[in-house]
């Protein structure tokens, strides 16, 4: 029925086909709330992937189709009954998903449901003067994914309002705090893990405040500084993010720390930087706009950060395991199930350090946490007491027991060095060696000879591979090939449930299997 509805039959309507969009329109704010709400990211994500959920959408399709045009003058009312039922099974089986990162209801969220909302009801009202109730149901999978592009440009002058005035209140209340040390670390990788070292080998001594989990972005900090930080916190460690040219400099502006740290630098997002010239310039944006008296920190192991040529005229203090000629140098490394033991050479001394930490990169990332400890004034006897502290670091080489089996879990933001210090940590171990990985993302063309280099650096230190996405794990697979990999201990399988379930039933207490790289939802295939 198209045409003119009295006001009964337009609520049917609403409800039913307003239903039946819930889970499609939550689909479409998950995956651009997980695309960062940038539309570029999100069309890509839209475009590259199968993202409409075609197996139960087709069946939708030909059973309206073919109800509207076989069953005559009651079509109208059996399409409607179909939705009714679909929408019902829709919500169920969405209760019942999990996914690997839950759409997060932030006040932004909110504020974009309330739009989608509208302008969901708005296109049912528009539909229904013009499509049979077969013609809507088939619409209403399609429109959300792209009401996404309208709501963001209708909402887009409100956020940033929202953000100005917020960004504001926290450059005020940090240009406020003269007292406090402010230290800001950034990398390709290792930003984390650097982040939660500092605060574990300086907190004894300082009152810190750390940015929570990877709140690296100005809305993170922001939200850091307005709502935790305090005038009785003596030191500041703020993680900071970038995935594009000009992201470091902007926040360096905004925090102003007096130290800067600079962990890495490699091949990440280069979909959005495009090239590693420009990775590298930004990067150390950190240590280029450090004040005069300030401190820069950088491991010269990495070979971007030891051959860039640093402009700012700042004491720098360098950290190395390979380099010999850094100021804090590591050396005589072993790794064990229990953690990993070192030596420190500094200053012409040598001090023996031991942590839970597994990997040579956690070991660079202590040795950035012990030069930042000594200048801020701490003993060196008491830094090698709080390393033995220093905690795992959530999915970052974290050694877990999971039903009996040892599990290193490096699931968080593999990438190309840590993905390799990985499979050299699980060389080390005793039993059968395995890895569970979808492979590494967002490397822009790269992407594919990087998981092929992955696949085949996985020669002699695994035992058996698990593969996770058959698509998106096929460079992984060549890569095993041309290394000889024995092909019957590698196993592809369609989500890491399978996975797991294959684990658990072939691998026994003295294996060790390594989790590398969790795929966000947006990335899945």
């Amino acid at each position: 029925m198209t045409g003119n509805h009295d006001l009964i039959s337009t609520v049917f309507y609403l409800a039913v086909f307003g239903s039946f969009s819930f889970v499609f329109c939550k689909h479409a704010l998950h995956m651009f709330q997980q695309n960062r709400y940038e539309l570029y990211r999100y069309t890509k994500w839209l475009f590259s992937k199968n993202n409409l959920r075609l197996s139960y959408g087709f069946i939708y399709a030909v059973t309206v189709l073919a109800i509207g045009t076989l069953a005559g003058r009651y079509g109208e009312l059996l399409c409607l009954l179909v939705t009714a039922c679909f929408a019902i099974y829709l919500l169920y089986a969405e209760s019942k998903r999990t996914y690997i990162k839950d759409l997060v209801l932030t006040n932004r969220v909110k504020r974009q449901i309330v739009f989608m909302t509208v302008l969901v009801i708005l296109s049912i009202l528009a539909f229904m003067n013009i499509f049979k109730a077969d013609i809507i149901g088939i619409l209403m999978m399609i429109v959300p994914y792209l009401l996404i592009y309208i709501m963001a440009l209708l909402t887009a002058p409100l956020e940033h309002l929202v953000k100005k005035r917020f960004e504001n209140e926290a450059r005020d209340i940090i240009s406020g705090m003269d007292q406090i040390v402010k230290i800001g670390i950034t990398g390709s990788y290792g930003k984390t893990s650097t982040k939660n070292i500092i605060s574990d080998i300086i907190s004894d001594d300082f009152y810190t405040l750390i940015t929570p989990a990877s709140y690296n972005t100005p809305m993170g900090i922001t939200r850091t500084i307005r709502e935790q930080l305090k005038p009785i916190h003596e030191v500041f460690v703020c993680e900071m993010g970038a995935d594009k040219k000009g992201d470091i400099s902007y926040l360096m502006d905004f925090v102003k720390p007096r130290y800067g740290v600079v962990t890495s630098i490699g091949p990440q997002h280069l979909a959005t930087f495009h090239s590693i010239e420009n990775i590298i310039n930004e990067k150390m944006q950190e240590i280029e706009m450090l004040p005069q008296d300030g401190t820069g920190f950088i491991n010269l192991d990495n070979e971007y950060i030891r051959n860039y040529r640093i402009r700012n005229t700042c004491k720098v203090v360098s950290v190395g395991i390979d380099s010999k000629d850094a100021d804090f140098v590591a050396s005589d490394v072993k790794y064990t199930k229990k953690g990993s033991t070192f030596t420190v050479v500094y200053g012409g001394k040598n001090y023996r350090f031991s942590t839970v930490l597994l990997g040579k990169h956690n070991i660079t990332n202590i040795l950035l946490g012990i030069a930042i400890a000594v200048e801020l004034g701490i003993d060196m006897k008491k830094i090698v007491k709080n390393v033995s502290g220093v905690r795992q670091v959530e999915h970052r080489l974290e050694v877990r027991q999971i039903n009996g089996l040892t599990f290193i879990d490096d699931a968080f933001n593999s990438n190309p060095a840590g993905s390799k210090m990985a499979l050299d940590v699980l060389e080390m171990m005793d039993g059968n060696r395995v890895i569970v990985t979808p492979g590494m993302i967002d490397l822009g063309e790269k992407q594919s000879e990087i998981n092929r280099e992955f696949g085949r650096y996985m020669k002699d230190r695994a035992d058996y591979v698990l593969l996770v996405g058959r698509k998106q794990t096929a460079p992984i697979m060549e890569g095993l090939k041309d290394a000889g990999f024995d092909e019957e201990k590698v196993l592809v399988f369609d989500d890491v449930k399978q996975a797991f379930g294959y684990v658990y039933a072939h691998f026994t207490p003295k294996d060790t299997i390594l989790l590398e790289n969790d795929l966000p939802d947006a990335f899945s295939v």
